[in-house]
């Protein structure tokens, strides 16, 4: 059994919003401006337990190990987000990074009554995963007790995954089930209950870091630019011909030739126009460095000249 909702900040029914029903709507609109801005500070909070987790994370998965995000309902809808972003904004393989949600992608778009509730369920989602010792599991639930997450995270365990809690409570189930529990307590909501807002929130911008800072940490960028995008579209296209110049020092036309050439793969391009090598070339030297473009370039540099 897990602790009761009464209790829960999440939960309390905050005195200063009793009456939006009754406001203005400029007067209700600045409500929750005030409310949310005082979300950052709450994440800021958490900065020493974020750090720990995310350079554990990334410490297994420069050994090979994947990173799965388990949620139910808002918490779940947002751990799927974030995880499918990874691919279009890092160059990631899909099953490097994954979102797991309590009752399955339907419970994407509609609620799916009872999945939340199901703690064996959780177990058998990462069990189907096939994780390992090398694997990490982010359990992301606002109230830090729902049971599916709590199940997840216990089978993460019990297979030598490294196991993170994100939760917007304090001493909670699930932060005594991880090895690094990151709570960002942020007090009850504008609407009593309604944790996709300001919990929401907040577990978005953990979650960012969590993602972000893990890639960064991996070599998937080159200083602050995404040199793993996929140029799906005219404007990723477009972006990635932009970075190759800005990081090369060259004419615009000279970066699209080489991107082009290169699949456009924006290190491969980098590394042609920087060594003055072929598409081939370009990759095996990258290759040879683990695929790191910092370990090819000189890192953070303003323009790499050709060799």
């Amino acid at each position: 059994m897990t602790e009761p909702l009464a209790g829960l900040s999440t939960e309390q029914s905050d005195p200063r919003y009793r009456r939006i029903d009754r406001l203005p709507t400029a007067e209700v609109v600045r409500l929750m401006n005030g409310a949310d801005a005082t979300v950052p500070a709450a994440v800021a909070e958490a900065v020493p337990a974020i750090t720990a987790a995310i350079d554990a994370v990334a410490g297994r998965m420069r050994r090979g190990g994947r990173l799965v995000y388990v949620g139910a309902g808002t918490s779940g809808r947002l751990a799927v987000l974030d995880a499918s972003e990874c691919p279009p904004t890092f160059g990631t393989d899909p099953d490097l990074v994954r979102g797991v949600i309590a009752g399955g992608p339907a419970a994407l778009t509609r609620s799916v009554e009872g999945a939340e509730d199901d703690h064996e369920g959780g177990a058998e989602a990462i069990a189907a995963l096939g994780l390992g010792p090398l694997d990490s599991v982010v359990g992301v639930s606002a109230s830090g007790r729902a049971p599916f997450v709590l199940g997840a995270l216990a089978e993460a365990a019990r297979r030598g995954a490294l196991t993170v809690a994100l939760s917007c409570n304090t001493a909670t189930p699930l932060t005594a089930a991880a090895e690094h529990p990151i709570e960002v307590v942020v007090g009850p909501e504008v609407v009593a209950g309604s944790t996709r807002l300001k919990a929401g929130t907040a577990q978005k911008l953990v979650l960012n870091m969590i993602s972000t800072i893990v890639m960064v940490k991996l070599g998937r960028t080159y200083g602050n630019r995404m040199i793993e995008v996929s140029a799906m579209n005219a404007k990723l296209a477009d972006r990635a011909v932009r970075m190759v110049a800005d990081i090369t020092g060259a004419d615009p036309e000279v970066a699209r030739t080489a991107v082009e050439s290169a699949g456009w793969d924006v290190k491969t391009a980098v590394v042609m126009i920087g060594h003055g090598l072929d598409a081939g070339a370009a990759r095996v030297l990258l290759a040879m460095h683990d695929d790191r473009l910092d370990a090819v370039l000189p890192a953070e540099a303003d323009h790499v000249r050709p060799s």
